[in-house]
């Protein structure tokens, strides 16, 4: 009995020594980047097996053996983080990304693939890059984030302006050389509102395309959504707001020194009543509110994430304005262990208030309706109203109205609705084979009034009693898609096999209404019936299709050795009967060297990987029924009645199909130090051949009303080397700093024309009477400016060598090349005389954390590329206001200088002195971010609260003396023709850039 008493008070000594040594700690692991609590993460003791995993608030509960214990924190994705013990009873983890990204998922085509196994050209963008700066369009966050892609406004900082996005250079010269988008699997979808996207991955090279065949040819953009997850249900509010000033503005002249300069030219000038600074007028402090709301959770059958958003930007100019709310919502449903649903649900509804900007020029009223060239143009000596009462107009030059009028009284609203839904369902027939099937439709309604008052006296029509027009487009999109995939462990190798079959339909109806002569202007475009004169309307209806099927093969041998095989076969009805199905193949392998036993105990080399690809891709992006013959209306007489008719527009092309673009890519992933340093390394070559060019070369007796129909001729080389960079420069508790850098190159060069003619093209508004503005050129890149070569100002008495002016010229006039020798200045002396195509972009991000602080530092820039002034050719013309320069005019007692004497109109010259370097480098954006300490929230019954401010364009380092060096004024097609691709860099009328600073809040319940 003793020794058994003597045994129990050993045993319960041990005991309560262990539960005395034992040590309980609680705490929360959050995401350093936005403080968010981390659900699952790893947290054990380590050295034992003793561990637990984070809750869905990010808490978590754990015993350890004392104090000299070490917990250990890990998680995909995220650094390893290890804390000691000691006396503590509590604590909390914020968790940075870590080496472990190698091993994070990124969407690829039709599925989804670890990082270190893809073989292609891809680049990823996070949801914390993606909102590091409010955009309205989240196909702006790709500037200067991705190598090789340009992205930029097609007009400036507009309210509600497109974005036009360019992956590894122009591919095309007519077709669109625009990305395809992917939204969540939908093909051809709207970009969602930055806030609901969770990444976006860019595929650049042929091998990660190719599985969108025709569709793919200019890169792709998978955007995945936000979801949801099981647990407790997640509320967040996002809420913004900005100030907004115009970034820049011209230095012109004021009323007296405006009446000093026509009196160069015409001593009988006098000088009006007024001194009217139409910058002053016209320009406003502007802002921007951005709201959201989002909930999501779930439980292990059904998890759901809605959200809603309201945008309003008030612009910089008066009476510009866009507002647009959207909706978005994900279900995703387990039914059964092998069936799992999926419903996706996007609508928005946009409303634009613009005034006329980026004017084609029409010469009807001088280019009348632009209000930001007419605020540069319009005489500073008038004020808003004359002595009547009436909107005054030009006295000088072209006859125009005010700019403060047509901002004010032009009516030009667009109001759009975007809605689509697509549905998924995804099968596991077998354990290693699946299939996912997805149903998809998307409509868009457009609708756009115009509307010119009477009190526009020239832009109205002098005295027609206004003028209005309405246009409706209306857009539908069907998607089926099915494939089966298929995955098995052979020995050492993963094998992974896709095969499916996509059909897609797209309808598209329009019409168009106009009048004019109205007894009032109260009914706006809304009551054309009360009008003197109806315009004939137009009304169209196309259909578009493309059916398609593809396959791919992934193979990864001992983690060593990849390889990617893809093909899609698809046929579109673009084409004509004998070419309407292609095959574009493409394969890629890749070797991860730093698996190889020679590297794998490497401590320096923590990633190594080689890639090469090959394939091809088409494109079929032109109008539908270019192939057909066709006829075009005509009004005719007969025995003096009007009878309608028709006459032949163009001819049948029996053998029109797709460009094709053949892609080669050599690629190099190199992690070093733990990936401390990671760098990607990006070599291209891409051979566009059978451009879908207009070739205006059949003869005129055929009798056809449209000579320059679409044909397959031509070829275009897009060749570059692509950098990025990412470096984790310190890491510690509470302290980080990373940096991100990217840097490509893109050179093009058209290989061969029709004929080997030169193809020229006109980009200068209509009233500039300008035939050509730029050339395509075999041998040269694409898209050149073409015009005199200026070589200064005629000092009078024998001409300098090699130069020329125009007939009747004398001193002061300018001097140009003589280029045919004919010792006057013709159209036969005009050559190239610069190169919009930059040498190169980078973009630079810098992000500092410091405990719940954090700072974002973006620089963006482009070098190399040459703008094309009209601005100043219009302001240096002599029939309308100038710059301040002009004062510095030559003049016999002032002929050191580079300006020419003073004219009433010098003939808008199209020549090199207007043609400047575009080069820039810009601070887009500085952020910092407060994150409330995690015990403020916790006693506030909150998730996580975040504030920060930032501030966007603030510095503008460039040598370019126009308003912005992101410039994109596509000229007399209009600022969304096709022309784009061949007639870039050209300032004209475009909407000022905008410089904001932007205060924002978050919360997490």
């Amino acid at each position: 009995m003793k020794r058994k008493i003597l045994m129990l008070m050993v045993l319960l000594t041990g005991f309560s020594s262990f539960l005395f040594a034992q040590q309980t700690i609680t705490g929360n692991v959050v995401d350093k980047a936005d403080n968010s609590p981390l659900v699952g993460v790893s947290v054990y003791e380590k050295g034992t097996t003793n561990g637990t995993v984070t809750d869905f608030d990010g808490k978590y509960v754990l015993s350890v053996a004392g104090k000299e214990s070490i917990l250990v924190y890990s998680f995909v994705g995220y650094e390893t983080i290890e804390k000691l013990a000691g006396a503590l009873t509590s604590i909390d983890v914020a968790m940075g990304a870590g080496s472990e990204s190698l091993d994070e998922i990124i969407v690829v085509g039709y599925g989804a693939r670890r990082k270190s196994d893809v073989t292609g050209s891809v680049s990823s963008v996070k949801s914390s890059e993606i909102n590091a700066f409010p955009v309205l369009d989240a196909s702006q966050a790709l500037q200067g984030r991705a190598a090789g892609v340009v992205v930029q406004s097609n007009n400036g900082g507009e309210p509600g302006a497109p974005i036009s996005i360019k992956i590894r250079g122009n591919t095309s010269i007519n077709a669109s050389s625009s990305p395809l988008i992917v939204v969540d699997g939908f093909v051809g979808a709207t970009m969602p509102q930055p806030n609901d996207i969770q990444s976006m991955e860019v595929l650049k090279d042929a091998s990660a395309t190719a599985i969108y065949g025709s569709r793919g040819s200019n890169g792709v953009v998978l955007v995945t959504t936000k979801k949801g997850k099981s647990g407790k249900l997640s509320v967040e509010l996002n809420s913004n707001y900005s100030i907004q000033n115009t970034a820049n503005e011209l230095d012109l002249l004021n009323a007296d020194e405006f009446a000093a300069y026509q009196q160069i030219s015409n001593p009988s000038y006098v000088q009006g009543p007024a001194d009217t600074d139409w910058q002053d007028l016209l320009y406003r402090q502007g802002s921007t509110q951005n709201h959201q709301f989002s909930f999501s959770g779930g439980s292990d059958k059904i998890n759901f994430y809605a959200s809603a958003n309201y945008y309003k930007q008030k612009g910089v100019i008066i009476n510009s304005d866009f507002e647009r709310i959207t909706f978005l919502s994900n279900i995703d449903a387990q039914v059964t262990d092998k069936l799992k649903l999926g419903f996706n649900l996007y609508s928005s509804r946009g409303d634009k208030q613009g005034v006329p900007t980026q004017s084609t020029g029409d010469t009807a009223n001088g280019g009348g309706d632009d209000v930001i060239s007419l605020m540069f143009r319009f005489m500073p000596d008038l004020g808003i109203k004359d002595a009547n009462g009436l909107n005054t107009t030009n006295t000088i030059g072209d006859n125009i109205d005010n700019p403060y009028a047509v901002a004010t009284e032009a009516v030009n609203r667009t109001k759009t609705d975007i809605n689509r839904a697509n549905l998924s369902a995804n099968y596991d027939i077998l354990q290693n084979l699946t299939f996912k099937t997805t149903f998809g439709y998307s409509t868009t309604n457009q609708t756009i009034g115009v509307f010119r008052p009477s009190t526009l006296i020239v832009t109205a029509g002098g005295g027609t009693g206004g003028k209005a027009s309405i246009s409706n487009l209306k857009k539908s999109n069907i998607l089926n898609e099915n494939y089966l995939t298929y995955k098995a462990e052979i020995g050492k190798g993963d094998l992974t096999l896709l095969a499916g079959y996509s059909y897609q339909k797209t309808t598209s109806e329009r019409f168009s209404a106009g009048a004019q002569g109205f007894i009032d202007d109260s009914f706006s475009y809304y009551n054309l019936a009360g009008s003197e004169v109806t315009s004939i309307p137009t009304s169209s209806f196309t259909e578009q299709e493309i059916q398609s099927q593809f396959g791919r093969l992934n193979y990864d041998y001992d983690d060593k050795y990849l390889l990617t095989a893809t093909v899609r076969r698809d046929g579109a009805s673009n084409f004509s009967k004998n070419e309407k199905y292609a095959i574009f193949p493409s394969a890629a392998i890749g070797w991860k060297v730093s698996n190889e036993e020679f590297l794998k105990n490497q401590d320096k080399i923590s990633n190594l990987k080689l890639r090469a690809s090959y394939g091809v891709t088409g494109n079929q992006a032109i109008s539908p029924y270019e192939s057909f013959a066709s006829l075009n209306p005509i009004f005719s007489g007969i025995n003096g009645q009007v009878v309608g008719a028709v006459v032949p527009d163009q001819a049948a092309n029996d053998n029109l199909k797709w460009e094709s673009s053949y892609q080669t890519n050599i690629g190099l992933d190199l992690g070093l130090f733990n990936n401390k340093i990671s760098l990607s390394l990006d070599y291209y070559n891409i051979d566009t051949k059978d451009l879908l060019l207009e070739d205006a070369s059949q003869p005129e007796y055929l009798g056809f009303s449209t000579l320059a129909s679409i044909r397959n001729v031509g070829e275009i080389n897009n060749r570059g080397f692509e950098i990025s960079l990412n470096t984790r420069n310190i890491s510690n508790e509470n302290f980080t700093w990373t940096t991100d850098f990217n840097w490509s190159t893109n050179k093009n060069e058209v290989v061969s024309l029709i004929n080997g003619i030169d193809v020229f093209q006109n980009a200068a508004p209509g009233y500039f009477s300008v035939a050509s503005t730029h050339v395509l050129r075999e041998g040269e890149e694409v898209g050149l400016f073409w015009g005199y070569d200026y070589k200064g100002v005629y000092q009078g008495g024998a001409l300098p060598e090699g130069t020329a002016t125009y007939s009747g010229a004398q001193a002061g006039d300018p001097l140009f090349t003589d280029v045919d020798g004919s010792g006057d200045i013709t159209t036969d002396d005009q050559k190239v005389i610069g190169n919009p195509n930059p040498d190169w972009n980078l973009g630079i991000t810098n992000t500092f954390t410091y405990k719940n602080f954090d700072l974002n530092i973006f620089f963006q820039g482009s070098y190399g590329g040459d703008i094309f002034n009209l601005t100043n050719v219009q302001l240096y013309n002599g029939d309308s206001n100038g710059l301040k320069d002009v004062l510095n005019a030559w003049t016999p007692t002032n002929t050191d200088t580079n300006i020419p004497r003073v004219v009433a109109s010098r003939g808008r010259e199209i020549s090199s002195r207007f043609v400047e370097d575009g080069s820039y480098i810009r601070l887009k954006s500085l952020a910092l971010g407060y994150n409330l300490p995690t015990d403020i929230t916790r006693k506030l019954g909150l998730a996580s609260v975040r504030f920060s401010v930032s501030a966007q364009n603030l510095l503008t380092f460039t040598n370019y003396s126009g308003l912005d060096p992101e410039v994109s004024y596509f000229g007399s097609g209009g600022e969304s023709s096709g022309a784009s691709n061949t007639t870039q860099g050209f300032d004209f009328g475009n909407y000022p850039t905008v410089k904001s600073v932007n205060f924002s809040l978050q919360i997490k319940l």
